[in-house]
Formats: C-alpha cells, sequence, structure tokens
C-alpha cells in the first residue's frame, strides 16, 4: 500500500487541483478567512527561483532506457558512424522559495537547485539576484540558497512551530506555479505525520491548498503569517492531496547546511520494522506499539551496546516510539557521540540500555572529498553497501564517481555519477587513497586511462591533462 501511495507521488513538481474551501450559504455568502492584510505583509518574504542545468546526450553505450521497439536512425547512426548525432541542452525549471535570513539565506527544495549551472530568484518587487547554493540535504529534500544584496535588509519569513498544528486549521500556499508569480491559494491542513514512502524522514503535512508545478520550495503559512511547512510532493492525478515537509524538520538542518554546506546525521545501526497485532501478542506486549528490530548491523552501536534482533524500542532517549517511523527520525536528530538511554522489551520483559550514537557514513555522497578536481573534474566516495545500493551498484566496496563537474575532463569523456572505478593507467584501485595517488602521478600533457564499470558493461575513457 505505501509502495502504491509513493508510486503516485511527484516529488519534483507539484500539481494539485484547486479546492473549493468557502462554504456557501443558502442565503449566498460566503464563509472563510480574509486573507488579503495576511497576504500583503508575507508576499514579500517568498521568492521565484528559476534554474538552468546543462543535459550532455548519452552515448550508445551510456543509453540507460532504450526503446524496447528500437529507433531506427539511431540504429542506422550506430551502424555507419557509430554515435547518434546529439547535442547538449539547457534544461530550465522553476521553483518557489522563502527568505529566512536578512542576510539573504533562502531555503527551498533540494530538486528545485541540485545539480543547477545557474540559479535566479526573483523577489516580489521585480529585482533579480544571482542564486548560489550553500547546502543541500537530499534525504530531506532541502536546498539552502544565498543571494548578495550588498547588506540591503531584507524581509524575513518567520518560521513557526509544526508540532502545534492540528488537522483542519487554514493554511496558506504562496509561490511560482507555472511560472505565474507570486500566486496565493489557501486550503486546509489535512492530516499530519504522512508516510509517503519518499524515504525513512517521511513526517509529511497533507494539505488541501492547491499547489502546482513551480510551488515546490514555497512556504505554508499557518493564519499567524508563520511558515509551518515548505511545500513538496503531491499525488500525482489526486485533487487536494498536497504534501508539506514540517518546518521543525527543517529548523534542526539549517545550521549545518550554512556552515558545512550538508547534514550529519545519528544512526544506530539496526534494521526494523512495523509491529503487527499478531508481532505483539508473539512477543507479549499489550499493544502494537514501538519498532521491532529484525537485524543488527555489524560492529554499529546497537550492537556495541548489546541490542539483539526480536527486541522491541520501546523509547528512544526519553522519546516514546508510538510506531516505526518516529525511530529513525528521532535517532538521525540525535548528537553524534551523545550516549542516550534506550527502553526495550526483551523476552516479555523491559529493559534498558545505553548506546553511543555514531555518525551515519553513508548520509550524504559528498562527505568524501573530491579527488583531485582540478585535474579530472570529478569528485569520488569509497564504496559503502547504502551507497551500492542507493546507485544501484553490484559492488559493495571500491571507489564510485559521485559528482562530475559540468564541462571538466571527465565530464568531456562521458563518465557519470554512478560510475565504478576499476582501474587507472592499469593499476587497480580500491580506495580513494589509492585513486588520489594515481591520478596525482599523473603530469601535465598525459593521457591518465580509466576502466570503468557501468551496469553490467566494462568500458575505457582516456582524459589528457592540459
Amino acid at each position: 500500500m505505501r509502495r502504491n501511495l509513493f508510486r503516485a507521488v511527484s516529488l519534483f513538481l507539484l500539481s494539485v487541483c484547486l479546492p473549493t474551501f468557502a462554504v456557501t450559504q443558502s442565503y449566498g455568502a460566503s464563509v472563510g478567512p480574509d486573507l488579503s492584510e495576511l497576504v500583503k505583509k508575507l508576499k514579500p518574504t517568498v521568492v521565484n527561483i528559476g534554474t538552468s542545468k546543462t543535459i550532455k546526450p548519452q552515448r550508445p553505450y551510456m543509453r540507460r532506457s532504450p526503446n524496447p521497439f528500437g529507433d531506427p536512425f539511431e540504429d542506422f547512426f550506430e551502424r555507419f558512424f557509430g554515435e547518434t548525432p546529439q547535442r547538449s541542452y539547457k534544461e530550465r525549471s522553476l521553483g518557489s522559495g522563502f527568505i529566512i535570513s536578512d542576510e539573504g539565506y533562502i531555503l527551498t527544495n533540494y530538486h528545485v537547485v541540485s545539480g543547477a549551472d545557474e540559479i535566479k530568484v526573483k523577489l516580489s518587487d521585480g529585482r533579480e539576484f544571482k542564486g548560489e547554493v550553500k547546502g543541500l540535504d537530499e534525504k530531506l529534500d532541502l536546498g539552502l540558497i544565498k543571494i548578495e544584496t550588498k547588506g540591503e535588509h531584507l524581509p524575513v519569513a518567520e518560521l513557526g512551530d509544526s508540532d502545534k498544528i492540528r488537522v483542519g486549521e487554514w493554511v496558506m500556499a504562496i509561490g511560482n506555479p507555472f511560472g505565474l508569480a507570486q500566486t496565493v491559494t489557501a486550503g486546509i491542513v489535512s492530516a499530519v505525520g504522512r508516510v509517503i514512502g519518499s524515504g525513512p524522514y517521511d513526517d509529511f503535512i497533507q494539505t488541501d491548498a492547491s499547489i502546482n508545478p513551480g510551488n515546490s520550495g514555497g512556504p505554508l503559512f499557518n493564519m499567524n503569517g508563520e511558515v509551518i511547512g515548505i511545500n513538496t510532493a503531491i499525488v500525482a492525478g489526486g485533487q487536494g492531496i498536497g504534501f508539506a515537509i514540517p518546518v521543525n524538520m527543517a529548523k534542526g538542518t539549517l545550521n549545518q547546511l550554512k556552515e558545512k554546506g550538508r547534514v550529519t546525521r545519528g544512526w544506530l545501526g539496526v534494521v526494523i520494522q512495523q509491529i503487527t497485532p499478531e508481532l505483539a501478542q508473539s512477543f507479549g506486549i499489550q499493544e502494537n506499539v514501538g519498532a521491532l528490530v529484525s537485524e543488527i548491523v555489524k560492529d554499529g552501536p546497537a550492537e556495541k551496546a548489546g541490542l539483539k534482533a526480536g527486541d522491541i524500542i520501546l523509547e528512544f532517549n526519553g522519546r516514546k516510539i508510538k510506531e516505526m517511523n518516529d525511530l529513525p527520525r528521532i535517532v538521525a536528530s540525535t548528537p553524534i557521540g551523545n550516549k542516550v538511554p534506550v527502553k526495550i522489551v526483551r523476552n516479555g520483559k523491559q529493559e534498558e540500555i545505553a548506546v553511543v550514537i555514531e555518525r551515519l557514513k553513508d548520509d550524504s555522497v559528498e562527505e568524501e572529498p573530491a579527488a583531485a578536481p582540478d585535474k579530472l573534474g570529478m569528485g569520488v566516495s569509497e564504496l559503502t553497501r547504502d551507497l551500492a545500493a542507493k546507485l544501484n551498484l553490484k559492488e559493495t566496496s571500491g571507489v564510485v564517481v559521485t559528482e562530475v563537474k559540468p564541462g571538466g575532463l571527465a565530464d568531456e569523456a562521458g563518465i557519470t555519477p554512478g560510475d565504478f572505478i576499476n582501474e587507472i593507467n592499469g593499476a587497480k584501485v580500491s580506495t580513494v587513497g589509492e585513486y588520489n595517488k594515481a591520478v596525482e602521478s599523473a603530469r601535465k600533457g598525459s593521457v591518465v586511462r580509466i576502466l570503468l564499470k557501468r551496469g553490467d558493461s566494462s568500458l575505457f575513457v582516456a582524459m589528457k591533462l592540459d
């Protein structure tokens, strides 16, 4: 059921129909909040975001989704010329955001600004500024950008408390749907705590306020004029079913995004599952609450603390685990190195175990520094099991490309994120250290030959160092 819902959820462009929120009475008058003064106050805090990125054509050996019926023109060119004639092109997209600091910091969605070559930010008064990405959090779909206003103080959106919102209360969205700047729509909070299958930290606010393509990253305001959510997703084909990231989740990451450009999260090292009534009965507990540990990660914090498969986690650091999805969110927000009490049920009896939280190592493919980007124009990372699953790789160790600089040597050679590096100039590469050593030893004017694995195929690429 959850998987089917995720398939229906569009995380990149929002598209829902406008709900009717006014109640028409028999005498023709409509009942609903007058938002005009609130809109006048809040519009200047909302920005329109336009991005462009260069999309390079995939060479024949790079095709990931071939036409199942074949392409006669492509077959012709491949047979006689060896390559389909294609050109790079610019992909442009629109989104929204809101100002959170008079220094020019703007919060939006990760999917709005990730990978953009150019970001343009348009204020409510029509002025445009160049935007610069300061931090990205793919797991929460958050992006932090900044504009330079030469000391001008900007109007700032006030961040509210999303833990206090109630189902049925009025909310308002302001954004840039279909490029229609500063569009205002209103509705109610339809539900809270929605899990839609987009990731381990799902906790969405559901709303029927009308949001459409271009609303991504825009604010969801309460009637006090406070931001309570960041509009992010919809159910494709549905009407009045939109989702927003609770602003409290964003507030917990902002400092890290500003200071480090990415988010470091806590890690417990367990695989968990939902408690069903039958499982609850079999484990001798009265209610189907908590998170059932089905597997312990070797050498992880949980194993070191003595947690076992079959334990049921009822509380973590004093916070109750009502259902499985509560645990990943709470663990992720726990500071690394903290020793926290974990209340469990084991063999029908309650126990408390202390666990020292460690860093989630696979939290970002950007955690490993880019290897010699000035020479090859790409960043690499040592492969972990989770990163391999994320990139759909069969290998579980080695070196993988995580970033390719547009216009760099690697980009020109056709290297793409997710490529697995086997060899450099005939030498086996198993670690980032070996990769760095091989690249740094290459001299100006020499050729660097790399043996890559992409999917089930292997290929050589060569780059001449300028």
